[in-house]
């Protein structure tokens, strides 16, 4: 390391000139210090370092990296120090280090870009510069997106998230780019990006590579399939995102799910809260039990005990003759998941505790304490320690259900996710519609990248299904998400505090609300194909008010 006397910055940190037989003429910053100036006096060290280029010195206080380059009257020496040990180790281990750096600077089958933090170009590669048609030098300086066609080191330098073997359109030719982003420290201070293969003939013997991959692993797929049980799926898989947030939330439930704790699952409407509980649950010892589902939220009081606990035959009027086990009886060996905890009225939280802290049941009309063992998970999109201050969730409940906590950050903190989330869904989506999954065209991610999510990932499906619905052809374009998305782009302009559209600039907030009701009615009922009692239940409201909706208009 560099000694705090002289800095500990990357950067340029003495200069010394000599003449030919090592004699000093000039001498700044660390060049000063006598045990460099000795030894860059040596005419051999000089004569074989200026034919290496890059050579290290190594003091007890520092270590540092010279560019010794040589001129008619003698030698440049500029100090500098490494900016990590790998490049040291490859300077001392490398006599050819500075030929390396020139040839992937210069070679002619892989081209670079290297752009700073604002995204302006600070180098391109000659063969770049030649396909593009610009003078040396000639795009320095310039906004990449203002001289290479769709790139996306913009958005490289946004999200900070390599991109790898990615195909890019550029002057009517395919190309397989690899983009990466450069940091110093943590900060995100440029990105490269790189043409991995030129022809179609290496396109091909890839594509060649990847057909037999995939069969490979269609036949362990085919394998497992057969031998497996419920809990062999990476149920991970199904939590999309490769940002820091979300790899952070699967590693947590790698850690936690085999320990059998409660888990209290936090995070906005729309997160994903279920599938983590899902993953807890299949990552668990219990994976061959069952998950059972209560929304916590939607609990009548008057029929928390017989939905929780069951009823015994003729228990009360309208009781199925058999009796029915209840939720906690149906989780016996297996998992509950408690969705909207934090809505249950305080109290069926009261009867919710004691179960807790007996693990015991009794079902209505029965007489016969049962013992249950069940693996308790929770999920709510409140606040409830502040909830707990405003005597709204009981503390002692808190602490039984809170051990270990999870948070889902919402989608706009994650935006880098989104082209993820994008491809998931279209895919997905193809599936369930029975079509071809579509090309999407590269702009859609950027625009959804630059828009809020208030609604976060179930918002975000909602688009897209739109999108896919209505889209014409076998690609998604960005037409598909700008027009006619109705409820969705008003909030968003709202949101952002732009005004709303000419049509709904000068009504009532009656009439306004009505139609962007009878919209999502619509959108519901499309996307059910038109099972209008599934759109009433994805909408949350009953059968006979969707009707009378659908009626009047």
């Amino acid at each position: 390391m560099v000694s705090s006397e002289h800095g500990d910055g990357i950067g340029i940190k003495g200069v010394l000139v000599t003449d030919t037989k090592g004699k000093c003429l000039l001498a700044s910053g660390m060049a000063e210090d006598v045990r460099i100036r000795a030894i860059i006096s040596d005419s051999a060290w000089l004569k074989d370092a200026a034919e290496r280029r890059f050579v290290p010195i190594l003091l007890n206080n520092g270590q540092f990296v010279c560019l010794v380059s040589p001129y008619p009257a003698g030698y440049v020496v500029l100090i500098s120090s490494p900016p990590a040990d790998t490049v040291l180790q490859f300077v001392m281990r490398v006599d050819f280090a500075y030929d390396i750096l020139n040839h992937i600077l210069n070679d002619p089958y892989d081209a670079m870009t290297i752009v700073d933090e604002s995204a302006k170009m600070a180098y391109i590669s000659p063969v770049h510069e030649k396909f593009f048609g610009l003078e040396a030098g000639g795009g320095v300086g310039k906004n990449v997106r203002d001289v290479i066609e769709n790139t996306r080191l913009h958005l490289t330098l946004k999200t900070g998230v390599a991109e790898v073997g990615q195909v890019q359109r550029m002057k009517g030719f395919d190309r397989i780019v690899s983009r990466y982003p450069i940091r110093h420290g943590k900060k995100v201070v440029g990105a490269i990006g790189r043409v991995m293969f030129k022809g179609p003939q290496q396109l091909e013997a890839m594509a060649r590579k990847i057909r037999d991959l995939e069969g490979q692993i269609e036949t362990y797929k085919s394998n497992a399939s057969k031998n497996k049980d419920n809990g062999s799926v990476d149920v991970l898989d199904a939590i999309i995102g490769n940002s820091l947030a979300m790899r952070s939330v699967r590693d947590q439930i790698r850690k936690i799910a085999p320990l059998d704790i409660p888990v209290l699952i936090q995070g906005e409407s729309g997160t994903g809260k279920e599938l983590v509980a899902q993953a807890l649950h299949h990552l668990s010892s219990r994976k061959d039990k069952r998950l059972v589902t209560v929304n916590a939220a939607a609990l009548p009081a008057s029929l928390v005990e017989s939905e929780l606990f069951g009823y015994e035959a003729g228990s009360f009027t309208g009781a199925d003759r058999k009796g029915r086990a209840g939720k906690f009886e149906q989780a016996d060996q297996g998992t509950i998941f408690l969705d909207e905890i934090g809505d249950m009225p305080l109290e069926v939280q009261t009867k919710l505790l004691r179960v807790l802290q007996d693990r015991m049941v009794e079902r209505v009309g029965g007489d016969k304490p049962k013992r249950v063992d069940f693996r308790l998970c929770s999920a709510t999109n409140r606040d409830l320690e502040a909830f707990v201050e405003q005597e709204k969730f009981r503390l002692d409940l808190f602490y039984r259900i809170s051990p270990v906590c999870i948070h889902i950050p919402p989608l706009d903190e994650r935006r880098e996710d989104i082209p993820l989330l994008l491809n998931y869904f279209v895919s997905e989506l193809a599936s369930q519609y029975g079509r071809d999954v579509p090309e999407v065209e590269m702009k859609i991610a950027d625009h959804l990248m630059d828009r809020s999510w208030p609604g976060n990932v179930r918002q975000l499906r909602h688009v897209v299904e739109r999108a896919f619905v209505f889209a014409e052809g076998s690609k998604l374009t960005l037409a598909n998400f700008e027009d006619g998305t109705g409820a969705d782009y008003k909030a968003h302009a709202v949101h952002q505090g732009g005004s709303t559209s000419s049509s709904v600039q000068g009504r009532t907030l009656k009439d306004a609300l009505e139609e962007l009701e009878l919209q999502l009615i619509n959108d519901a009922v499309i996307r059910s194909k038109g099972n209008k009692k599934k759109a009433a239940e994805h909408l949350g409201v009953s059968r006979s008010y969707l009707y009378k909706k659908l009626d009047a208009s």
